[in-house]
């Protein structure tokens, strides 16, 4: 709707001044936007970094609370804890994912003996960081097969909530476990833990160098697209993010970022619920490359990261969660 006409209105009268600009702007970030991914691995006193992903690293557990303490300084509200599996801890069940004192289990315990709730802590439900073949679930005849990967998924939901895991975050893209999850956690005691469903997780080729963190990259077999979603599709995302809230989401996630902005926008639109963009590993790797090699300005990233607010996301998982300082003032 046009209000006005040049020349009694300017619009560039309110860019002219920092002091104007700063006055009018729409949208702003601060550390309460962000979710730190962490990434994890046995041993000790280890800091490895992923050669996909610059300024990114594995840490051992003894590392976790320099992390989780600068996390808390930095304002932010959430991290997130990703396991890369040992291959010998690996099979065609994941049955690492139901054992007590796997990775993400002895994390869990460490933070929240250390730190209670001073922070949130949010942990993937799905099972492709502890199968042989790298699959979100379990495969029969080259398929991913829905119900009986969701009655594993089930239980390790549980068992990251007996562990102290505030936000459960199943990224599988099963029909339906959203619901069985939900019954099962209240069932058990747990009715104020969160649930933020991956609703919207497409089948892209921007999640290689995250695949390479966690280890699963070399095992996948095939692709992921007969339970991702297609990334031509927008309207099926509406559907998937109706069916989740039905079953009990509390926030839903749309996975990656900034090729999907038309679709955070979709969601918040139509639902009004707190919708999480992931800028994923590979947009991460583009932007960090591009910068390294004098490409693009380091403005981009604030650029990028300000364009998930408008399109209207309430949080942002970010690689640069850990590094505000250099872009936010």
């Amino acid at each position: 709707m046009i209000t006005g006409k040049y020349p009694s209105l300017r619009l560039r009268r309110s860019r002219k001044n920092d002091w104007s600009r700063r006055l009018i702007e729409e949208n702003n970030l601060t550390p309460n936007d962000f979710i730190l991914p962490i990434f994890i691995i046995e041993g000790k006193n280890k800091k490895i970094p992923v050669k996909s992903m610059p300024g990114v690293y594995r840490y051992t557990l003894d590392k976790l609370v320099y992390l989780v303490h600068k996390a808390i300084k930095d304002g932010l509200p959430m991290i997130a804890l990703f396991p890369y599996t040992e291959k010998k801890k690996k099979n065609l069940l994941g049955t690492e994912a139901l054992n007590e004192n796997n990775l993400v289990c002895r994390a869990l315990r460490s933070i929240k003996k250390r730190f209670k709730n001073e922070i949130g802590i949010m942990c993937d439900v799905a099972l492709d960081p502890y199968t042989s073949h790298g699959h979100d679930g379990l495969v029969k005849s080259e398929y991913v097969l829905n119900d009986e990967t969701i009655d594993v998924l089930v239980n390790q939901s549980l068992l990251q909530a007996q562990m102290g895991c505030d936000v459960l975050a199943p990224s599988d893209m099963m029909d339906g476990r959203i619901g069985k999850i939900r019954k099962s956690l209240d069932k058990n005691g747990y009715q104020m833990t969160q649930i933020l469903s991956y609703a919207v997780k497409y089948a892209s080729s921007f999640y290689g160098p995250f695949r390479d963190a966690v280890g699963s990259k070399n095992l996948l077999k095939g692709n992921k697209k007969n339970y991702q979603m297609d990334f031509r599709n927008s309207n099926e995302a509406l559907r998937e993010i109706s069916l989740d809230i039905k079953e009990g989401a509390d926030m839903v996630m749309v996975k990656p970022g900034l090729p999907y902005l038309d679709i955070i926008k979709l969601v918040k639109e139509n639902f009004r619920i707190p919708v999480v963009a992931y800028q994923v590993s590979g947009e991460y790797s583009l932007l960090s490359n591009g910068i390294n090699k004098g490409l693009i300005d380091k403005s981009v990233i604030l650029e990028s990261l300000i364009a998930f607010k408008r399109a209207g996301a309430n949080a942002i998982v970010s690689y640069y969660a850990d590094k505000l300082h250099n872009f936010l003032e």
